[in-house]
Formats: structure tokens, C-alpha cells, sequence
């Protein structure tokens, strides 16, 4: 317990006195003290201000997640990868089988070809001035026109081979060898590892302090934490849920994977609060309570409700106020006293 914390640290000679309630008895009997004297340190509670921590629940999820597609129409030959495989820039994925661009190639090679040799032949009327520049013009055109198809139907082609464009993990297989892949239906979902998000709900009632760039406390599966900071607030909230959407950057680490729950503490300002050292606790019979010392020195037990522990000692929701000084630190000698001194 540190001196801003707890002050009046002393050790004083204190009379502890016990009230005690006879049993079956009509009329109560007056107060009884041990009129016995214990030596114990005593300090001062006085309100301190600690961090108002609001808590919720969120889920990690890439920043960047794409949906590979086909980009020519096919039955599927082959799939690579399933899910939870990490890939590589470049690696195959998943083998279309080409039939109908490896034909539209064969027709256009087959055009390709005709327009050369009526190219060349132009040529050989042009020199002969048996045609005119622009009839050679045209032929030309459509030669130029034709080789551009060849290479357009070439491209098709090697579409048929699908590779990952980026370093990623494999979150989703849609669709299974044999299936009849088109244009713009996913087949295979990456996500990338280096662009992590937490993404969490904030109720209407702590949105107000949450700002972009503050930093918050996530807690994972694992013990330790880590710190995140708020990339984006949503303004608008769910309809349903009334509650907004916050996003928070998450550091580059193995053990941090997309799906995995997370606990988000953010910090939304101050509030008072009372401490005391958890060595000043006494548990009774399922009840906990502190010695409070009163002007004359003599000590009276006293039940307590207490808050959330921390390092640095712990809270007390209700049965202190400020400025009440208690025991420090409970001895036997002070128990077995009290126990004396209640007949018990």
C-alpha cells in the first residue's frame, strides 16, 4: 500500500472492545469490552481517483479479407488448399477446367491465321498498285484486330489456373472439386494476417468517450493482454441492438488468429473510490469486515462490501467513509482477542 494511497500509518496500543447480543434473553445486555490492549498499525482511507474501465465483448477479424472468384466459366479440376492452410503471393489455389476458352483460342488463332495471309497478299497487290491504300488499310485492321483476340483469348487461358494474391489464411472453401465455377461467385476466402481488427458493439451509454486513437486493453484466451488502439467509430448504431460498432488495430502476433473472442476494456474517464489493503480483511461465516478504530482508540468490527482487487489494494463499495482509519494488518493476536473477549 503506497502513502498516496493509504496515509496515517502508525502503530499505536488500541483497547479492542466487542459488542455482544445475550441469547434468550428478554432485555439486551450493555456493551462488553476485553478491556484488553493489542498493538496494530492503523491507517487512513481517503477517496482516490481510478480509472473507469468499460467492458465489452468483441471478435478478431483481418482487415483485409478477400473472396477469390473465377474468372472464366468451368468445371472445377482441382482445389489446393482447405480451410485454416496458410498460402503465399502466387501459390495455386484451385485448376478450371478451360474448355471453352481453350476453343474461343483455337478460333481466334484460326482467324489470326486468315488475316495474316490476306495481309500478305494485300501487300503484294498494294506494291503492284492492283489495290488501293485503303482496302490494304482494312485487311491491315483486321489483322491487327485478330491478334489482339489471340492474345485476349490466351489471358482467358491462363485464368484457368487460380493463384492467391496475397500472403493469407484460408477461412472458407464454398465450393468442392467438380463444381461448376462462374464469374463472381466466391469460391475460396482469404484473410490476411498482418491486418487485424477487434471488432466490438459500445453501448449508446459510453460511445460518447470513446474516441479514435484511444488505447484500450484487450484480453484474449491467454492470461497476458495486449493494447489495441480504436481505429474507427461507427456514428450510426445498429437499429436492432442500439449500439455502435467499434474497430481497433491489433499488433502482428503468431497466436492471434481471425474468429478468436476477445474482451475489450476501454477507459472512459475517472471515479472515487475507497481503498484498503487485503491484509486489513477479516472473513467471518461467509461475511467480510475490517477493525475500524474509532476516536479512543478502541477497535469495533465492521462488515464491508468490497469492490474489484488491484495492485495496488482493494476496493470498498459500501461500509467505510473517508477519512475512517481501520487495522492495517489483522494479527492472530487481535482475533483470538476478540474471540476472548466474545466468549466464543
Amino acid at each position: 500500500m503506497n502513502n498516496s494511497t493509504l496515509r496515517s500509518l502508525k502503530t499505536v496500543l488500541l483497547l479492542l472492545s466487542i459488542t455482544g447480543i445475550a441469547a434468550c434473553s428478554e432485555q439486551a445486555s450493555p456493551p462488553a469490552s476485553s478491556g484488553k490492549t493489542v498493538q496494530a498499525n492503523v491507517i487512513t482511507v481517503h477517496w482516490q481517483q481510478m480509472p473507469r474501465v468499460y467492458i465489452t465483448s468483441g471478435v478478431i477479424t483481418s482487415d483485409h479479407r478477400i473472396s477469390i472468384t473465377s474468372r472464366i466459366s468451368g468445371y472445377i479440376h482441382e482445389i489446393s488448399v482447405r480451410e485454416g492452410d496458410h498460402v503465399h503471393k502466387g501459390d495455386a489455389l484451385f485448376h478450371i477446367d478451360p474448355v471453352d476458352a481453350r476453343q474461343t483460342l483455337e478460333q481466334a488463332r484460326a482467324d489470326l491465321a486468315n488475316a495474316r495471309a490476306d495481309l500478305e497478299r494485300f501487300k503484294s497487290l498494294l506494291a503492284g498498285q492492283a489495290v488501293s491504300q485503303q482496302q490494304f488499310d482494312k485487311v491491315k485492321l483486321r489483322y491487327q484486330v485478330a491478334k489482339s483476340k489471340v492474345a485476349q483469348a490466351e489471358n482467358q487461358l491462363s485464368y484457368a489456373i487460380v493463384r492467391a494474391p496475397v500472403d493469407g489464411l484460408v477461412v472458407e472453401k464454398n465450393m468442392n472439386v467438380g463444381d461448376l465455377a462462374s464469374p463472381g461467385k466466391p469460391i475460396i476466402v482469404l484473410e490476411n494476417l498482418h491486418q487485424l481488427l477487434v471488432e466490438t458493439h459500445v453501448s449508446e451509454q459510453f460511445i460518447s468517450d470513446i474516441h479514435e486513437g484511444d488505447s484500450a486493453t484487450i484480453r484474449l484466451s491467454s492470461p497476458a493482454s495486449l493494447t489495441a488502439k480504436v481505429r474507427q467509430v461507427v456514428s450510426a448504431a445498429d437499429r436492432t441492438s442500439h449500439q455502435f460498432l467499434v474497430k481497433l488495430t491489433l499488433p502482428v502476433r503468431k497466436d492471434i488468429r481471425p474468429g478468436m473472442f476477445a474482451e475489450v476494456a476501454f477507459h472512459t474517464g475517472t471515479r472515487r473510490t475507497l481503498m484498503i489493503p487485503p491484509a486489513s480483511i477479516v472473513h467471518r461465516s461467509g461475511l467480510t469486515g475490517v477493525y475500524v478504530v474509532d476516536s479512543k482508540g478502541v477497535l469495533h468490527y465492521r462488515l464491508v462490501r468490497l469492490g474489484p482487487e488491484h495492485a495496488s489494494g482493494v476496493e470498498v463499495a459500501a461500509g467505510l467513509s473517508d477519512g475512517e482509519r481501520i487495522v492495517a494488518r489483522v494479527t492472530p493476536e487481535i482475533v483470538s482477542s476478540e474471540h476472548i473477549a466474545g466468549g466464543k
